[in-house]
């Protein structure tokens, strides 16, 4: 049993200047103007308390006991105050996982049940039914027809104020203007450099200490990091960019392949995908395994982007007039969870019902013109296609059909007492689910990011449109990011391209889910996709014309 305690420093923050947003109606201060000063480094870090146990043998300290008795009388007078000091340790790491336990602190395991109690969700609900047999059809059928009695799509989201978004993220603010570059087409700005320029400036970064593909792409960048300071009045300038796009979901659904022909385009510099910066890095989680680590700043997610950065401004001491060489260049970033993942939010600000902001409302905030693509698929094929990726070594179309049941009657269990947003969004509720059936109510999602963002904003396609016209789905994308025509040579480069992250062979072989499963999961699909159906005027997305 092993306890952990770590303290950062509280936050201090220097800004100035003044919103010139009508909207925000606040006075804020920004860290950058065009041509900015630096402030100091600045990372908010709750406290963590982790504990780390593992099942206790209660004999043991009865062992210790009886082995201090036995040599007593041959103990040297260390050994007794070293074997003293080490039952007075268990005593009071066992007081304070305890009392940890007892209080329930959010701030240190990830997967604390809130709002509700964790026994809640997973205990049979009215509709109780044999788990391990596909033969309790019936039963599923009433738990599905209980979900789609207590669905609600009719509620008025309140949109966070722009006061509250800086409080909560001070720092992010201080660094990103809230005016970009005129005549640069992606959203970027000069940063005062002050740092010593003899030293590594991504020697900080957590995405090189974390990743090795991150890494790796820094490596390069250090080699020609000075080549790109704009000298300026005795001062130095370190030009920084955000995406001017976002794939912002979802999971199995064509992203990675999506983003890799636009990266084939001549206007489009793209970076390593996935940098899940919004969602959960930004936060210090990491969800593979459930642990916080360090919170990756907004310097670490913005050092991401000096590759396109670089492309644009070109080398100011090769270009007398300072001006950005490729100003119609623009980068985006693909993060499948975008879209979706507000578990960190929903835990980090302590909430006991929704997260009292999304994801969306910061990158509004920041980025009110920004531009997304949504790539959807069938939510039935899509789940299948999740659990065969993320699945143990066990998995099978039964093995399925068994986790699909237990994760329709935990959103059950859950509508009985709470509002479809709120099991929706629950992570305690996510995290019970053994499929991530949640993920494929798109609706739900959409409809939060339409409350910040006009729909001419927000691109979505469908999947099953791409792999088959996937020249008319790509000029549709490029139309929508406003780039130029393309050559026939590159034409037929982006669309012949072979498909990235397809199934694997081992998965293939298992065959398609069982035919039940299939269609319970049509019928609890079926008023989400009419609802999505119906907000974007387009019945392909009831998805209707399935093989």
């Amino acid at each position: 049993m092993r306890v952990v305690v770590r303290a950062q420093p509280a936050p201090t923050v220097k800004t100035r200047g003044m919103c010139d947003n009508p909207s925000c109606g606040i006075t804020m201060d920004y860290k950058y103007s065009l041509l900015g000063s630096a402030v100091d480094d600045y990372r908010k870090r709750p406290l963590l308390l982790q504990v780390e146990d593992a099942p206790m043998n209660p004999f043991a300290v009865m062992e210790v006991k009886r082995d201090l008795l036995r040599s007593w009388t041959t103990q040297s007078y260390f050994s007794k105050i070293r074997l003293y000091s080490f039952i007075v340790g268990l005593v009071v790491t066992f007081l304070i996982m305890t009392s940890y336990l007892l209080t329930g602190d959010k701030k240190g395991l990830f997967l604390t049940p809130s709002p509700y109690h964790y026994s809640s969700l997973v205990s049979p609900g009215p509709f109780a039914f044999n788990l391990s047999s596909v033969k309790d059809y019936a039963h599923i059928k009433l738990v599905v027809k209980s979900i789609t009695s207590k669905l609600d799509f009719h509620r008025s989201r309140q949109i966070p104020d722009v006061k509250a978004l800086v409080n909560s993220e001070p720092h992010m603010f201080s660094v990103i203007p809230h005016k970009f570059l005129p005549g640069v087409k992606n959203p970027c700005w000069y940063e005062e450099y002050t740092e010593n320029i003899t030293l590594d400036p991504y020697r900080a970064n957590l995405y090189g200490r974390y990743t090795r593909r991150f890494r790796a792409e820094f490596l390069q960048l250090r080699i020609t990091f000075r080549e790109h300071l704009l000298h300026r009045n005795g001062k130095l300038y370190r030009m920084r960019c955000l995406p001017y796009f976002y794939i912002i979901g979802q999971p199995k659904c064509g992203t990675t392949d999506l983003y890799a022909r636009l990266s084939l385009h001549p206007d489009i510099f793209t970076t390593f995908k996935e940098p899940h910066w919004w969602t959960r890095k930004r936060f210090g989680i990491t969800l593979s395994n459930e642990r916080f680590r360090d919170q990756y700043p907004v310097e670490s997610y913005l050092d991401l982007f000096d590759k396109v950065a670089d492309q644009i401004q070109g080398k100011p001491m090769a270009n007398a007039s300072g001006r950005p060489s490729h100003p119609n260049i623009i980068t985006g970033e693909a993060s499948a969870s975008t879209m979706w993942d507000n578990r960190a939010c929903n835990h980090y600000y302590d909430n006991t019902t929704e997260p009292p902001f999304l994801i969306q409302d910061f990158i509004h905030a920041l980025q009110p013109d920004a531009r997304f693509i949504v790539m959807l698929r069938d939510p039935v094929e899509r789940l299948y296609s999740d659990y065969l990726y993320f699945g143990n070594a066990n998995k099978s179309a039964e093995d399925f059909h068994v986790k699909v049941s237990e994760s329709l009657q935990i959103f059950e269990r859950c509508l009985t007492e709470n509002t479809m947003h709120l099991c929706v969004y629950n992570y305690t509720v996510f995290n019970a689910m053994p499929v991530r059936l949640t993920i494929g109510l798109y609706i739900v999602y959409l409809m939060d990011w339409l409350t910040v963002f006009s729909k001419k904003q927000i691109l979505v396609l469908r999947l099953e449109d791409h792999s088959s016209n996937m020249k008319y789905t790509m000029q549709k994308v490029f139309d929508f990011l406003n780039l130029g025509p393309v050559t026939k040579e590159k034409e037929s480069e982006i669309t012949w391209s072979p498909a990235s992250n397809t199934r694997k062979q081992a998965d293939k072989d298992l065959g398609p889910m069982l035919p039940i499963t299939r269609e319970i999961l049509q019928d609890f699909h079926m008023p989400f996709n009419e609802k999505l159906a119906q907000v974007l005027q387009n019945d392909s997305f009831l998805w209707e014309d399935r093989l």
